[in-house]
This record gives structure tokens, sequence and C-alpha cells, in this order.
């Protein structure tokens, strides 16, 4: 198949995004697939006319991607890469090579990559691409709307408020320790733990940085796991155990930072409860193809809580969808086939 694995993009999980997209285009050569690996935003700068002769050129399109930083990446220089003065979230040529192809892998995370944006644009263009549609994706991109849907649906999820950038906030009307998230992000970028009182006001200002919405919610002590569905059907769970603090950026992409159990320890009837949770969610956001939720257990009251879903999960080294895949006994390779063809599905 002629597939265009799309990466990159201008979210702060950019990083992140190439790494997914390296992993994934070089797992569908292996197969024999004619795939190109393109930065959705930096596209393929070329003054040349573009053809389905570049699928099978001999051009090695990973071959400038690097490991993901500590550190969340700098998207301030990005535009002057584009000679076009980058107005346009596609680059050069992208929508061209997209046309072309069978469809196209989206390995991108974040905002205007997982937030249904791409997906609308596709769906228009009558382009196919793996993952859920426009509409599943914009609902389980913004946290707090998400939410709504959960507890309209009967899954559990911790309780909470949505405050906006200027709203005043009283900081003993607040449950501590409590989470700070910005309701629109990813990798846990803008997500802060607050201890007291005193620190809220400095987590709010940070998480505003990243959008004028945010969610100030219970914080759950416990156990953290992450539960894969694909088609519908729950993947084995995952459980997360940072060696330091939470699960924020670095534990997430560092390798080391963090220990990871599956199949998780866990009892049959916590384990199936979970399961069906995810698959709820699943449901209730009106998903296809495939997804991931993430879970905290209440260790003292064994009550759990879905925390978000994730409608392009990771293809990092270290990410968790992968990891479910391979206790099935399926390979790398054999999860993208996978996705590709759950995808492919809703096409029809």
């Amino acid at each position: 198949m002629k597939i265009v694995v799309l990466a990159g993009g201008t979210s702060t999980e950019r990083d992140v995004s190439l790494i997914s997209g390296s992993n994934i285009y070089k797992a569908l050569k292996s197969r024999g697939h004619q795939a190109i690996l393109l930065d959705v935003y930096l596209g393929y700068d070329t003054t040349e006319p573009v053809s389905q002769s570049l699928f099978d050129a001999d051009i090695d399109w990973a071959r400038d991607i690097r490991a993901i930083s500590a550190e969340k990446p700098d998207l301030s220089h990005l535009k002057d890469l584009r000679r076009d003065g980058g107005k346009s979230m596609f680059g050069p040529h992208v929508l061209e090579l997209c046309n072309m192809a069978d469809i196209v892998f989206l390995g991108l995370h974040g905002a205007n990559g997982e937030d249904g944006r791409i997906q609308a644009a596709f769906d228009l263009m009558g382009i196919p691409y793996t993952g859920t549609g426009y509409l599943s994706s914009a609902i389980a991109m913004d946290k707090s709307l998400s939410k709504q849907m959960f507890r309209a649906a009967g899954i559990p999820t911790p309780a909470g408020i949505t405050a906006k950038n200027g709203q005043q906030i009283d900081p003993k009307s607040v449950t501590y320790p409590c989470m700070v998230k910005t309701t629109c992000g990813g990798s846990s970028v803008g997500t802060y733990r607050v201890e007291k009182s005193e620190d809220l006001a400095a987590a709010l200002e940070d998480a505003y940085t990243f959008g004028d919405d945010v969610i100030i919610e219970q914080f759950v002590s416990g156990r953290e796991f992450s539960v894969g569905v694909v088609d519908g059907t729950a993947y084995p769970i995952i459980e997360i155990a940072p060696l330091e603090g939470f699960y924020d950026y670095k534990n997430k992409y560092q390798p080391g930072s963090t220990i990871e159990t599956c199949p998780a320890d866990l009892p049959k009837d916590l384990t199936q409860k979970m399961q069906h949770y995810a698959e709820m969610v699943f449901q209730a956001l009106g998903m296809r193809s495939y997804a991931r939720m993430d879970f905290m257990l209440d260790t003292d009251t064994l009550d759990m809580y879905c925390l978000e879903a994730n409608t392009l999960p990771g293809m990092t080294p270290t990410s968790l969808l992968p990891q479910e895949a391979a206790a099935l006994g399926m390979s790398f390779e054999d999860l993208c086939e996978k996705l590709i063809e759950v995808s492919l599905k809703k096409e029809v």
C-alpha cells in the first residue's frame, strides 16, 4: 500500500509525534509498504512537482528524527523553517501526497492533530486515515467536555470544576492535594499537582499559558493504569508506576523513568471492570478504530476513575499501546497493520 505517515506538527507534543511517526514508518517499510514520513507542518519542501514516484524513491524519510528530549520542545522558531511563512497547518505538498496515498497513518499528537481538525479536513477531501473521526477526536481532546460525557454514561471520573482564564477561584474552596490541567493538553504538558492553597495561583497561571480553560480536579491517590481499545475491544491493562513524582512529560518519554507492567497485576474482577469502563468510554465518545483510556485506582477504596481518552496513542519506544499489544503476542509491526485494518473498516 501507498501510505503517508504524518507526524510533527505544531503542538507541545511535536517531538513525541516525530518519534511515533518514525517508528510507524520503519515498521510499515519493513512490511513492504510504500511509506513516506512527512512532518505535517514542514511538509516536503521542493520546487519540483510531486508525483507517486516519491513512494518508490530511495529516501530515508526518518533519517533526521532524534530521541525525545526530557524538556518540552521550543516551538517559537518553527514558522521560520517555512518559506511561505507557515500560515497553513499543512506544509508544502502534504495534501498532494496524502491524496495519492491509499491511507494516511496519523502519528500526530495534541493540538491540530488529535483534536479533530485534520480529521475533518481529510473527511471533506475523501482521504482515508487511521484513528477515530473528527467529532470523537474533538470531544476526547477537551477534558472538560469528555468528563461530562463520562458522567452522563455512568463512567466514574474524578470530581472537579472547569475554570476560565481571568475567573477568580477561591483557593480555600479547593480540596488539597488537587490536580490542575489544561483542558486540551496532552502528554501531561500543562498538568500540575498542587499540594496546598498557596500554590494554586501559580499552577493556574502556568496552565493558562496552554489555553484559556483549565480543570481543577480531585487528586486520586493510588495506582495508575492505561487500557487500549481496538475496534471496540479492550486490550490487556498496563500499570504505570513512575519512580519519582507522577506520570509527567519526562516520566512518559525518558527510558528508565517509569516501571510499566503488562498485563497489570490486578484481580480478575477489577481487570474486567476497568476494561469494561474503557470500552464504555469508546462507545460513549462515539469512537472508531482505536484509542487508549487512562485510569486511576484508589488503593484504599478500590474505586477506579477514568482520567481521559487518547485518540492517537503514542507509538514511541516507551509507549503503552504497543506494550499492551505485545502482551497479546503482537509485534509492533503487527500492531501497525492491525490499526490500518480497523481504520479502513470505517471507510467501507
